[in-house]
């Protein structure tokens, strides 16, 4: 094309001339001109709170379904249920051959009423077997997501670190109260199975109703998952030091088995009421009338001591941690 050619085209025709693969700068204008004004909430500002309470809750749902999914949780919370049919089937042969003198107390306490197989199963398990199965969700918590791979993900969602492990240590907590409420329910149902009802003869000898009975097993649930809740608080601090699992979940175990050292050695008294174990069996307080509320009250304290102490370990942890997996 000549040039007097170009000089005779008018701007529209100009316009309407294409160059292959380019597009004319008119039209990407009038093109942006039509389209909508984004709102300011989506171009970078904070998302309102009601979202972000939302988003806190499913998250915290996503990680409760994968937590009661896990097979290995399952298995834990089943091997709680069965312990406290075997201690109820033992006593109920115990009971039922005369049993031995060392024996005879607590055989003539379940027997009597099938109440006390709760309480008897909780101060079995509550400083062997629960303290494990805590340990192994929430020593699992975070360092599990950095043994896997899949923190860096995780905080790569808009979810923050202080939320994320907040789910993490309610996840436990829920889990704790789970497996508290397992042994509750199979020793109860086996206490009714096995041995007759009635009237509950406490420790201090006087004679309650069967409601009041139950009223009392659920207090026990309460502070016993709270001791439990406390436990996971220790564990998840320990879980934001390391990547492996398992070194979390045997550092609370150790932690466990230094408190239990230090309560048998008798110029240690002093600090025997500080220590976390100790405070575990405070719940046959229930078994007294009235209830002994001081002690469950200062249990609980000493309770709340721990996990606030412990979860500022995790987060001032986590928060300035550096995630590499």
């Amino acid at each position: 094309m000549s040039t007097a050619d170009t000089r005779t085209q008018t701007p529209e025709t100009r316009e309407n001339r294409r160059t292959p693969g380019l597009v004319p700068v008119s039209e990407t204008m009038r093109t942006t001109e039509r389209r909508p004004p984004q709102p300011a909430e989506q171009i970078g500002s904070p998302a309102p709170p009601a979202r972000r309470t939302w988003a806190f809750w499913r998250l915290l749902g996503s990680e409760l379904g994968l937590t009661f999914r896990r097979p290995r949780n399952l298995a834990l919370l089943a091997v709680l249920g069965v312990v406290p049919i075997i201690l109820g089937v033992g006593l109920w042969i115990a009971a039922g051959s005369g049993g031995d003198d060392e024996m005879s107390g607590i055989i003539q306490d379940v027997a009597g009423n099938s109440l006390m197989l709760t309480f008897l199963s909780f101060s079995f398990l509550v400083l062997l077997l629960m303290p494990v199965v805590v340990s192994v969700v929430a020593g699992d918590s975070i360092a599990g997501e950095a043994g896997t791979g899949t923190l860096r993900y995780l905080l790569a969602a808009p979810a923050g670190r202080t939320r994320l492990l907040a789910v993490k240590y309610l996840n436990a907590v829920v889990f704790a109260y789970a497996a508290t409420a397992v042994v509750a329910l199979s020793a109860l149902l086996t206490g009714l199975i096995l041995f007759p009802g009635g009237s509950v003869t406490l420790l201090s000898g006087t004679t309650i109703s069967v409601a009041d009975g139950l009223l009392r097993i659920l207090i026990t649930v309460g502070y016993v998952g709270a001791g439990m809740a406390a436990l996971a608080a220790v564990a998840v601090a320990l879980s934001t030091f390391t990547e492996v699992s398992i070194g979390a979940i045997a550092g609370t175990m150790v932690f466990i088995i230094i408190c239990q050292v230090l309560r048998a050695i008798p110029d240690l008294a002093p600090i025997v009421p500080y220590l976390l174990p100790s405070r575990f069996t405070d719940f046959d307080a229930v078994l007294r009338s009235p209830i002994d509320t001081a002690v469950l009250r200062d249990g609980l304290l000493a309770f709340g001591a721990y996990i606030v102490l412990f979860g500022s370990i995790a987060w001032a942890r986590f928060s300035g941690k550096d995630i590499t997996s």
